[in-house]
């Protein structure tokens, strides 16, 4: 569920690995520039050949959308990644902007305030000796810079064994066990990218709201913007929504079938199901202050050097800087068992969804975004 480099792209130009498509009134909006296209087409070719299994990329400007894919959605039928439908792919860390915008929606609407302590929500959450929830503050959580342990080991070793093994799980259970840990830093004193704040997050959004993180989801975010292909997966529901292409993992050597994992792990840090016309229309409104009011947007967009010599930064929920072309990006990516994630848009109303299964090899997610969003 971590913020990394990857790498995926455009169209690639083998006939039997490729099916590209596109839609929107080109007539009367700008369109997506071929330059662009074939410029990422290399990054896509170079995802493939070093380890992907599969690439799928959505390109959007205006009403203009092109979307692009190469590899195949399954090996053992050779079948081509398609590109004339979204896809469902899990999208890891993405999950983490939208839990974000609720609580900055709930700040919006004076129902939680970013610098209380996330202790006067959560009363009993923070109950061990290792983390004292009075001085973490709501911003810091958000932000990963609350010192909260990461969870390791057990109650699972991973979501993908944890749905082979039919077990599922409480997100107080998942933070307890990793509260067992000891504080990483004292609040405020550096930036530790954590996925415990986020499911701190979501049992923050239960709390004040009275309702399931997943029906807030719905509510303010999946279904204003007819986000159709967006979902969370109820626990215990380890398969992915059709069509999907099949997600991939080296497991002792061996690319194996992860598709199946248990949601209620990663959940609001990192479970999200989405296609990358969705997330390019959540991207798009966001950055327009369509889904937080400009102020608490601006709040998202205060953040801290992430510290990876890239010029990416992180605010609340958000990754974000600016490309060589001048625009400034916001978005998110993530990776999950089978499936990794680059996405976001530009205030010029470009966005991109780059996607791919399989391990392909660490690249410079930097290059990829000034290729698919810069002329």
């Amino acid at each position: 569920m971590r913020i990394q480099a990857v790498a995926a792209s455009i169209c690639a130009a083998a006939v039997l690995l490729t099916a590209c498509g596109t839609s929107g009134d080109h007539s009367t909006a700008p369109v997506v520039s071929a330059a662009r296209v074939h410029s990422v087409q290399a990054d896509l070719d170079s995802a493939v050949d070093s380890g992907a299994v599969g690439a799928i990329a959505t390109l959007t400007e205006g009403d203009s959308e092109t979307v692009s894919a190469s590899g195949v959605a399954d090996i053992s039928t050779r079948s081509p990644m398609p590109a004339d439908r979204p896809q469902h792919v899990r999208v890891g860390s993405v999950t983490k902007t939208f839990t974000a915008a609720i609580v900055l929606q709930l700040a919006a609407e004076h129902r939680v305030e970013l610098d209380r302590p996330i202790a006067a929500y959560l009363p009993g959450l923070f109950s061990g000796d290792s983390v004292n929830g009075q001085a973490i503050t709501v911003r810091q959580i958000l932000g990963h810079r609350s010192g909260l342990p990461e969870l390791t080991g057990s109650p699972g070793d991973s979501e993908y064994r944890a749905a082979h093994d039919g077990r599922t799980f409480d997100p107080d259970q998942v933070i307890a066990e990793a509260l067992r840990n000891p504080a990483q830093f004292a609040p405020g004193t550096r930036f530790e990218y954590t996925n415990t704040n986020y499911l701190v997050a979501g049992r923050l959004i239960e709390m004040v709201t009275g309702h399931r993180y997943s029906d807030e989801l719905r509510d303010r975010i999946t279904a204003p913007l007819n986000l159709s292909g967006t979902y969370l997966p109820a626990t215990g529901e380890t398969g992915l929504r059709a069509p999907h292409p099949i997600g991939y993992r080296a497991i002792d050597g061996v690319i194996t079938d992860v598709t199946r994992i248990e949601p209620s792990l990663p959940w609001s840090a990192g479970a999200l199901v989405s296609t990358g016309a969705d997330l390019n229309r959540f991207y798009t409104a966001l950055s327009a202050g369509q889904v937080v009011p400009q102020p608490q947007l601006e709040q998202m967009l205060d953040g801290v050097d992430m510290g990876n010599g890239d010029g990416m930064f992180y605010g609340l929920g958000l990754g974000y800087t600016e490309l060589p072309c001048g625009a400034q990006f916001i978005g998110h990516n993530g990776g999950i068992f089978g499936f990794s994630a680059l996405t976001g848009a530009t205030s010029a109303g470009r966005a991109v969804t780059l996607s791919y299964t399989g391990t392909p090899a660490e690249s410079d997610s930097r290059s990829r975004l000034t290729h698919a969003l810069c002329d």
